[in-house]
């Protein structure tokens, strides 16, 4: 497939295209994840491609608009264990595709970055919780502990998926400010390649889980 026509390209085959995306993703930015992160990831790429489905939906089928903290509520007062797992997913899903997909949008708003990590963080932690016999139980623990590198890896393929467009003077502020409270990889590469070179701060390890 040719990237460099991407917007052009007619993607027949989504989970493949995902799963190719996310794989030289990871690479890019030398991040190691377990296999069932990694699948995980490949499968809410392909399930968001319909943006409807980051909206959950009433009794009677209409779309509910609800603010994170609100859903992350209303999962900790469901009274059903599977249903209390399935709304932190949900919450955790939504909260990272947000945080990797909109970072322009976010910026915009009066909640920041760090809203969206500490809902999603929090949503996956609960879901682990609560998945005891699940085989995705690795992936809500990984994405639970490490939600701001996979922000990164979704904001990675984010950036592979749209028309670029240049950098501006806002976009670089709005990218260091990023950066100051995220450590993110990603975004120290973009400063540096715009001749930006951030200080070296004490970064705090972060597991390598394999």
């Amino acid at each position: 497939m040719d990237r460099k026509n991407l917007g052009l390209t007619i993607v027949t085959q989504p989970q493949e295209f995902f799963r190719e995306l996310i794989s030289e993703t990871f690479k890019n930015l030398k991040v190691r994840v377990l296999p069932e992160t990694e699948f995980y990831l490949v499968n809410l790429l392909n399930q968001f491609m319909t943006t409807d489905n980051l909206y959950l939906r009433d009794a009677s089928g209409l779309r509910k608009e609800e603010p994170l903290v609100i859903m992350l509520k209303e999962a900790f007062e469901e009274d059903s264990p599977e249903g209390r797992k399935l709304m932190f997913r949900k919450v955790g899903d939504v909260s990272l595709y947000m945080a990797g997909f909109f970072q322009d949008h976010i910026s915009q708003r009066l909640v920041d970055i760090d809203y969206y990590i500490g809902m999603g963080g929090t949503a996956y932690q609960q879901a682990a919780t609560l998945a005891l016999e699940s085989p995705m139980r690795p992936a809500f623990g990984e994405l639970a502990e490490r939600f701001d590198v996979f922000v990164d890896v979704l904001a990675d393929v984010s950036e592979k998926t749209t028309i670029p467009t240049e950098q501006t003077e806002k976009d670089l502020i709005r990218t260091y400010d990023y950066w100051q409270k995220t450590q993110s990889l990603r975004a120290e590469k973009i400063l540096e390649k715009a001749g930006i070179i951030p200080p070296k701060a004490i970064k705090k390890p972060k597991p390598d889980l394999q």
